[in-house]
């Protein structure tokens, strides 16, 4: 009998670069997350507006909630926000680990980080709409 696979798992939150943290770290964690979470089978989507972080990730529900916990622990993201986290259908962004995608209205993710549950995801899947991705 075929083991029926493991259900998909998304988590969406927003967060503050740091403020001694320079711009040009964005490049580096967005790089160093692409091989991270090829390993674990997670991908994603990181979108940055020069102040603030939106991440969603999916995957297994242990090992998202363990990467947001790692994320949680790291000294360049502050004020973080959990605004989803629960079960997904299908992966968003099947052909990259950690896409990455600049947003030039600072308003765009200060609005989505007033909201929570599936208010976000929908503004959230809004918000990619106007993105350029190939994903």
């Amino acid at each position: 009998m075929m083991q029926k696979p493991a259900p998909l798992h998304e988590v969406l939150f927003v967060s503050t670069i740091a403020p001694e943290a320079p711009i040009s770290i964005v490049a580096q964690i967005a790089g160093k997350a692409r091989i991270a979470n090829k390993a674990r089978d997670i991908t994603g989507l990181l979108i940055f507006d020069g102040i603030r972080f939106c991440e969603q990730l999916e995957g297994l529900e242990e090992d998202t909630l363990a990467l947001l916990e790692r994320i949680r622990q790291d000294p360049r993201h502050t004020s973080i926000k959990l605004l989803h986290h629960g079960p997904l259908s299908e992966r968003r962004f099947k052909s990259f680990s950690m896409g990455y995608a600049p947003v030039e209205d600072v308003e765009v993710l200060g609005r989505l980080e007033q909201l929570e549950g599936q208010a976000a995801v929908d503004a959230f899947v809004e918000i990619l709409s106007t993105l350029d991705l190939d994903s």
